[in-house]
Order: structure tokens, then C-alpha cells, then sequence
């Protein structure tokens, strides 16, 4: 095989780079954030795109993030690239909290219903498989517990990262415009000689 190892990882090995890689979760994150750097978009489709992501990731709908960050990406005219990409923000290291803290925030928003300190039973609310069931225990709090926390976070993701791409994109204009102008300087030089 091509792409095989020498030596062959035990399965220990594989069970725990399942959950932390090896080098960490820091190169993932270096590579989301080159790879956002390095779309080709205004900065405003860049970071609307990625806010779209962001704020799907707040909503309980697992399964439908994706499409739900491609139809907030068109309304607001952000990138669907970028969009995929701030999906990323919900993971499963980042679920947890997440729900938790919809769910929370939601409670207190809506201050009626099921209290704080009342307990869902949440495998009788999804073996019934019902909608109605699990939408005024469940649904509806971390629902209303997302608006404010998505509104939250999408201002400060949009700030900075509108800020950062347009400085980035900045940059590399003027790197190109450098070379650009040293190859024609050299070209010149070249035909004087």
C-alpha cells in the first residue's frame, strides 16, 4: 500500500487519537482559520459566511446545520465556503456547553413552563418520538436560548473576523503589487543591458 505505516498503531493508539490528536487540536484550528484567511471574497461575504456557521451551530437542529448556515449565508450574501467552515464551531467538545447553555439562557427568557429545577426525562421525551413532546420541555428553551447567544457571538465573529480579512487581504495585495513591480523593474533592466 502506498500510504501505509512502518509500524502499525495499536488500536489504544487509535482510540485515543480519536478523541485528542496527536498534535493537538491547534493545527485544525491553524488550518480553518488559513483556510478562511485565503478565500477568494470580500470581507463581508468571508465573515458573513462564517457567522452564518456560527449561529446554525447555536440551534438545536443537529443534522440541518449545514443547511441552515447555507440559507442564512444567502439572506445575508455571505459565502457558502466560509459558511461550511463556521460549523465547525459546533463539535462535539463544544455540544455540550452549548446546549447547556441554550437551554439555561432559554429557561430564564422564557421564565414559565417546565421550572429550572424539574427534571426531563430526556430517553422517554425521544423514545416517544414525538415532536410535541419534546418541543415545549426541550426544544422550545434552547431555541429561545440560542437568539441572544447567537446574536452575541455573531457580532464578535463578525467584527473580527471582517477586521482580519480585510488587513490580510490588504497585505497581500501590496505583496503582489511589490513583485509585480520588482519582476518589471528586473524586465526593464534586462532589455536596457
Amino acid at each position: 500500500m502506498l500510504f501505509r505505516r512502518r509500524q502499525p498503531i495499536s488500536r489504544l493508539t487509535k482510540l485515543r487519537e480519536l478523541f485528542w490528536p496527536r498534535r493537538g487540536f491547534i493545527r485544525s484550528f491553524q488550518y480553518l482559520s488559513k483556510r478562511i484567511l485565503r478565500l477568494s471574497a470580500t470581507p463581508h461575504a468571508i465573515a458573513a459566511g462564517v457567522v452564518a456557521g456560527v449561529v446554525s451551530s447555536w440551534t438545536p437542529f443537529i443534522g440541518l446545520h449545514f443547511l441552515l448556515a447555507f440559507a442564512i449565508a444567502y439572506l445575508i450574501a455571505g459565502n457558502m465556503v466560509a459558511a461550511a467552515i463556521g460549523t465547525a464551531f459546533g463539535n462535539p467538545l463544544t455540544f455540550p456547553l452549548i446546549w447547556a447553555s441554550t437551554w439555561e439562557v432559554g429557561h430564564r427568557l422564557i421564565g414559565k413552563g417546565v421550572p429550572v429545577t424539574d427534571s426531563v426525562d430526556l430517553e422517554k421525551k425521544f423514545s416517544l418520538s414525538a415532536f410535541e413532546s419534546m418541543w415545549h420541555p426541550i426544544l422550545k428553551p434552547m431555541l429561545v436560548g440560542a437568539i441572544p447567544l447567537a446574536v452575541v457571538s455573531g457580532a464578535i465573529i463578525y467584527c473580527t473576523i471582517y477586521f482580519t480579512v480585510a488587513k490580510f487581504q490588504a497585505r497581500r495585495r501590496e505583496r503582489l503589487a511589490e513583485r509585480a513591480r520588482a519582476r518589471l523593474a528586473e524586465a526593464l533592466q534586462g532589455s536596457s543591458v
